[in-house]
């Protein structure tokens, strides 16, 4: 019996068997109760699970198909939102330094128009570099109608006077360069002297005389008289006033009212100040 044709074929006679019931009820159709459904019944009973899980997996596997197509979409608007959260940052530090420098221009147009003088505003785009010298470079230059000679002011105070220019530069001395010097008065005396730089940093007032009246706080304004920074403007304070050692003069320290590292913008004087009568000499 094991060896007939019958038993070495019973898997595939029987599978065939079930395809030809399989054919002959979809040709001939059944109805429900017939005795003839009854294998269909069972064999749809024994499919479902497996229809069930089929399903289960073929829902599974969309769902694993939209997640991904989302999370695709997600990343790119993610990509897309942190370009336009870079652009927005790079936009607010722009408005916000265009506010400051125009802060400080309009600063510059009101200090123009107290002193009824005309003036250029200019940038400092620079600064000597190897410290030889207290100077700093300012991007206009004859083009703007700028020379050597021309003071040049910030609202806190005198910065210096340019010493050498190019169509679209100029080069500043500072007053605290060493070979800077300009005629100023204590505010409160009324004595005069010569404000000068020191070699190794620092600002002074120069031949004053000893029996002169000077104090610490005291404030230090230009007096007009070397016809380049108009009279009254702020050079400094005075830091120290030593009477000891040798000497006609006082030994006067000078804080400077400017700090010359935070400038930025610059008001250039373009107009000569006007010549001051011998009565108003400090």
């Amino acid at each position: 019996m094991r060896g007939s044709f019958l038993w070495r074929n019973r898997v595939l006679l029987t599978a065939g068997m079930l395809l030809l019931l399989s054919a002959h009820l979809i040709s001939t159709g059944v109805h429900p109760g017939d005795l003839a459904s009854r294998p269909q019944s069972i064999f749809l009973e024994m499919l479902r699970p497996i229809d069930g899980a089929l399903a289960r997996i073929s829902g599974g596997a969309q769902s694993i198909v939209n997640s991904y197509l989302e999370l695709v979409h997600v990343r790119e608007d993610n990509q897309r939102l942190r370009a336009e959260l870079a652009k927005v940052t790079n936009d607010r530090a722009r408005l916000a330094e265009l506010e400051v420098e125009n802060q400080h221009l309009g600063e510059l147009v009101e200090l123009r128009d107290v002193l009824g003088l005309k003036g250029v505003a200019a940038n400092v785009i620079g600064s000597d570099a190897i410290g030889l010298s207290h100077t700093l470079i300012l991007s206009s230059g004859t083009s703007d109608g700028l020379h050597a000679g021309m003071a040049v002011l910030s609202n806190q105070g005198v910065v210096g006077k340019i010493i050498a220019t190019s169509p679209h530069a100029s080069r500043v001395l500072l007053i605290d360069d060493h070979n800077s010097a300009l005629d100023g008065f204590d505010q409160r005396s009324r004595t005069r002297g010569i404000v000068a730089g020191l070699v190794d940093d620092g600002l002074i007032l120069k031949y004053v005389d000893r029996s002169q009246d000077l104090r610490a706080g005291d404030t230090i304004v230009t007096s007009g008289l070397d016809g380049i920074f108009p009279r009254g403007l702020l050079v400094g304070t005075v830091k120290s006033v030593h009477r000891e050692g040798p000497g006609l003069f006082l030994s006067i320290g000078i804080t400077p009212g400017v700090d010359f590292r935070s400038l930025e913008q610059v008001l250039v004087v373009t107009q000569q100040p006007p010549h001051l009568e011998e009565k108003t000499k400090g």
